[in-house]
């Protein structure tokens, strides 16, 4: 009696001792559960909230520099000279148009003896450049006043900034829309389209 009574005392100690154990272990996995779950958002690089860069509402422009052409005297002679513009062209035709817009505008004043043969009344009146050729829309204005060299000159002048961006492009000039074969009252006739190796060889200034 008294062995099953000392059994039942260890059996006792034995299940005190294993529940004991289990509770422990049991609340070090809550401890470890509950901790693990907030740890990534204070410790995790990844969590951390980052504002993302807002995107720029300005549309970004690439800067070209075209040449305008004046004339000037040079040895007794007339020669073409550029002066350089910077335009912040978006559009594919911008940077060219914007020439031409300068070029229309007549030279700077002071400091320079550039001048220019187009009438100061010209307007731009269409401008497309593509696959190595540009098409000048003047109007009417262009082709008033002047003997022979003035004309050859402004058409110089307009060959040349046409080509700015592109040297061995065609140039096909229009008046009115249409195509300009004989310039002004002496009859300078023009065989388009125009180059610049063209213009030096058929129009010398």
């Amino acid at each position: 009696m008294k062995d099953q009574q000392g059994s039942n005392r260890i059996s006792s100690g034995v299940i005190a001792a294993v529940s004991a154990a289990v509770v422990a272990v049991g609340g070090g996995v809550a401890w470890f559960t509950s901790h693990s779950s907030n740890t990534p958002t204070a410790s995790n690089p990844s969590e951390r909230i980052v504002q993302p860069a807002q995107p720029s509402t300005k549309q970004p422009g690439n800067e070209q520099t075209a040449n305008v052409y004046w004339l000037t005297s040079k040895d007794k002679n007339i020669a073409l000279v550029p002066q350089p513009v910077k335009v912040a062209s978006v559009q594919p035709n911008q940077a060219l148009e914007a020439a031409f817009q300068s070029l229309l505008a007549g030279p700077p004043t002071g400091g320079t003896d550039s001048t220019t043969t187009i009438p100061k009344a010209t307007k731009l009146l269409g401008l497309k450049a593509e696959n190595d050729e540009v098409h000048v829309n003047l109007s009417q204005d262009f082709t008033s006043g002047g003997g022979s060299t003035s004309m050859m000159g402004r058409v110089g002048q307009v060959v040349y900034t046409a080509t700015t961006l592109n040297p061995k492009a065609k140039v096909y000039i229009d008046v009115n829309g249409k195509p300009l074969d004989v310039l002004g009252g002496e009859g300078l006739e023009l065989q388009q389209p125009l180059t610049r190796e063209s213009f030096q060889k058929n129009y010398p200034l």
